[in-house]
């Protein structure tokens, strides 16, 4: 089997440290394949892009004139890209040697599969919960469970937790922490849904692809670091607002029935500070 050239996007807004970091993670370590990158800035105002430029020369860089959002700046640099293969990585991530091929040839050899995502940890090893079923009331609270299980639950309920996140498997959706594609299959669902600035993109990209008739692979041979939860930290409240707003979105769209009763609650709790 050819190996594919593989086109990696980057996003990033007001991250100037990690999004180096990260640059510099892919520099030491890259595929075994022709490859290429961009970053998308979202208007930083940090000096990002000015910082990216000068240290990484080599590296397309798009500067917009606005924030778009994280969905809407991942489709920048996907058309900016030409690769039969698309890593969309975000900008607080770290890989290391041989794990960007090894996820590339875990889609390569798994032909019912248009995407694909690696097992994510965080800087002490621990994993995140990077997969998981199609986003409903019922499945929400199901895999919120599961992460308090895997963080704090009995031994055996983590054991066996991380026996399953250990297995290749095809699920609903994986991260858009760290998501590959083949660029026919993105370009087939019309790339990622612009509703969403921020927040469940990644599994209403998988559904599309779902539906389309596609599998999405889960493959945890390849390992990729992710400092989860630096955005959030930075702007908690901007960031549970645009999370509420996107979940609202999918709500809308997927599960109609629902969207009004979630809106009601939230507006209840004074998440969102709206009733509509």
């Amino acid at each position: 089997m050819s190996s594919l050239r593989l086109s990696i996007v980057v996003v990033t807004y007001n991250a100037q440290a990690d999004v180096l970091a990260c640059l510099a993670s892919i520099h030491a370590n890259p595929p075994d394949r022709p490859w290429d990158l961009v970053v998308v800035d979202n208007q930083s105002d940090d000096g990002t892009p000015d910082a990216v430029a000068t240290r990484w020369p080599d590296v397309s860089l798009v500067r917009l004139p606005e924030n778009i959002g994280f969905a809407a700046a991942n489709n920048v640099g996907i058309r900016a890209t030409d690769g039969p293969l698309v890593l969309l990585l975000n900008s607080d991530t770290l890989v290391t040697a041989g794990q960007l091929e090894a996820l590339c040839l875990a889609l390569e050899r798994e032909p019912l599969a248009a995407a694909a995502g690696p097992r994510l940890i965080d800087v002490d090893g621990r994993q995140e919960l990077s997969f998981g079923p199609m986003i409903s009331p019922l499945n929400e609270t199901r895999q919120k469970l599961r992460g308090r299980m895997l963080t704090d639950g009995p031994g055996a309920v983590r054991h066996r937790i991380e026996a399953d996140m250990a297995r290749r498997q095809f699920v609903d959706w994986v991260s858009g922490a760290c998501l590959l594609v083949h660029r026919t299959a993105a370009d087939q669902v019309g790339l990622l849904d612009e509703r969403y600035f921020m927040y469940c993109e990644d599994v209403d990209f998988c559904a599309g692809l779902r539906a389309m008739g596609h599998q999405i692979l889960y493959a945890p041979d390849a390992t990729v670091t992710h400092l989860r939860g630096r955005s959030r930290a930075s702007a908690a409240a901007v960031t549970n607002r645009r999370y509420r707003d996107s979940q609202l979105a999918f709500y809308r769209k997927h599960h109609p029935r629902w969207a009004r009763l979630l809106r009601w609650y939230l507006a209840a709790r004074d998440v969102t500070g709206r009733t509509s």
